[in-house]
């Protein structure tokens, strides 16, 4: 699964401003909705509710916030770079700026398995996190994500 297929380059946001965990999943659920046609509270609520469970930062300031919702068709994809990291209570303790927010529909299964794989597969790349750390460019940044991971199978 290429991370085209999830993400399109008007879900790529080169600097979302937030000051804490709850404002980024915030911001991000609005953006979802405007994308998805979806309630970002029902967006909101779905993804606060997979942060109960245990957070979705992963370590090495990277946090893939996921969620499944029925109404959705597919599944989607959207990139924000932190303009300031936040404290994301991720698993290595380090602030997160970099966050990949995916959501699937209620049947998507494997496929949903296999999108948060490819996701962390890309962000876990040290070269490729420092390459979007240091771009602001949407474009660029939309590139960054979608190419392939040198060296990694897909």
């Amino acid at each position: 699964m290429d991370l085209s297929d999830l993400l399109g380059v008007e879900a790529v946001l080169p600097s979302l401003k937030a000051s804490s965990k709850k404002q980024a999943i915030q911001e991000l659920a609005e953006r979802a909705a405007t994308l998805t046609g979806l309630p970002a509270r029902e967006i909101f609520d779905t993804l606060l509710q997979r942060e109960r469970l245990g957070s979705t930062g992963v370590g090495h300031g990277v946090a893939i916030p996921h969620g499944k919702l029925p109404a959705l068709p597919r599944i989607f994809g959207l990139f924000a770079r932190l303009d300031k990291a936040v404290d994301f209570e991720a698993l290595d303790d380090e602030p997160v700026d970099l966050v990949f927010l995916l959501l699937a529909p209620e049947g998507s299964g494997a496929d949903h398995l296999k999108a948060l794989a490819r996701i962390a597969r890309v962000l876990r790349d040290g070269a490729t996190a420092a390459k979007l750390r240091a771009t602001t460019d949407p474009t660029a940044l939309y590139a960054l994500l979608t190419q392939p991971v040198a060296s990694h199978a897909a």
